[in-house]
């Protein structure tokens, strides 16, 4: 589930997967049902092709992933998904857990967790998401003026966990604990025909290790986290790490994100989001502010830009789904971001795009998503469940 050529490969097997089962277990159940009316499809493949299930109960769905990219090789993953109400009180928000682990041919490890949980009365929120990887990184260098093609590739071992553990003061605001652990372990630079002169080691390429501990403030009315159709989020955060470990490097970190979504008709929403990410004190390359991915400026290879300050807002318009269909949706998109060393104020860089939507859970109101993000040099393929922000 990236924008390499892994993830195009990905993205498009795992899409072709479900389209595949759902298409398939449909037409199966169609012929059984005129072969013989008394026969009956087991209960969870007719909750996963018709969502004939209660809008109450959980829903749960794991599919294989298969991908090769020169980095990997071949590559074979599983993704999986939960979704579900507080005791299956349908009147309380909407939660989810979402992973994905993977295994290449060069015996690369990968594990990604995302979720959102709600619990009694709304009052707590564990919001976070977990990366644990060995696998090559592409690096450009600092700043929005870095070459055309990346300048080294960095394998090594990263493990990043972010978790905001919040309680409900009002209706929609919420307060509480924000932490946030990077570690990244064993890197080694693999310079791409550069000359001596060029090859300029960044703050952290001997490995770094912090520690962000810090608060934040929610104002958040969302029902459905994963496909909001109207609504609002607001959140700033301040994270402070400090010198806790050997190989620790002081910095204070202040992150912004602003979302509003307007219904325009019944199945159309205009969804918009400015994005805020500002550090300052002794900043390692892993831990700048990193411009692209399946969220953001989609298009962009995370972290083709990177620096110390990053501003980005982008727009998008949903059809969720079309009118001519009960299932089958999209979506357009664009954006603007910058990076600086200051204020990103200058040198900003655009995206935009389109993709495709098909309602996997009709009563829960989640998607899955095929996005295909175009910018200057080039283009992105994501193919996640849940919409982008």
């Amino acid at each position: 589930m990236s924008c390499s050529k892994s993830g195009f490969r990905r993205a498009v097997l795992g899409l072709t997967y479900l389209t595949v089962s759902w298409v398939k277990l449909g037409a199966q159940q169609q012929a059984a049902a005129k072969k013989d009316s008394a026969f009956k499809m087991p209960e969870w493949i007719q909750n996963l092709v018709n969502d004939t299930g209660s809008a109450a109960k959980p829903r749960f769905l794991v599919y294989p992933t298969i991908g090769y990219s020169p980095e990997t090789k071949w590559e074979f993953g599983m993704s999986a998904l939960v979704v579900f109400h507080y005791k299956n009180d349908t009147s309380l928000r909407l939660s989810e857990i979402s992973a994905f682990g993977f295994y290449t041919q060069l015996k690369q490890l990968g594990l990604w967790m995302d979720h959102a949980i709600y619990g009694k009365d709304n009052k707590y929120l564990a919001l976070g998401k977990i990366r644990l990887q060995n696998y090559p990184l592409k690096y450009y260098g600092i700043g929005a003026n870095t070459p055309h093609d990346p300048v080294a590739v960095v394998p090594a071992n990263y493990y990043s966990v972010r978790e905001r553990l919040v309680y409900r003061l009002g209706k929609n605001l919420f307060t509480g604990l924000e932490l946030d652990y990077q570690q990244l372990s064993k890197p080694s630079f693999d310079w791409i025909e550069t000359s001596v002169s060029e090859r300029k080691l960044p703050l952290g390429s001997n490995g770094s290790r912090n520690l962000g501990i810090g608060w934040g403030v929610l104002w958040d009315n969302r029902h459905n986290v994963m496909n909001t159709r109207d609504g609002y989020l607001a959140e700033i955060a301040f994270l402070h790490y400090g010198g806790l470990f050997a190989e620790s490097f002081p910095m204070n970190s202040i992150i912004i994100d602003g979302r509003y979504f307007l219904p325009t008709t019944k199945n159309q929403v205009l969804a918009l989001q400015l994005f805020g990410q500002f550090s300052d004190g002794n900043v390692p390359f892993n831990q700048m502010s990193m411009m692209g991915g399946e969220m953001m400026m989609r298009g962009y290879y995370f972290g083709r830009y990177r620096d110390k300050q990053y501003l980005a807002a982008q727009a998008e318009y949903r059809f969720l789904p079309f009118n001519f269909s009960k299932r089958l949706g999209g979506a357009v998109f664009g954006g603007l971001g910058s990076v600086s060393s200051t204020f990103p104020t200058e040198n900003w860089k655009w995206s935009a795009g389109g993709g495709l939507r098909y309602l996997l859970f009709p009563k829960k109101d989640i998607f899955t998503r095929f996005d295909v993000g175009f910018q200057p040099d080039g283009y992105g393929i994501y193919f996640y469940i849940g919409e982008a922000f």
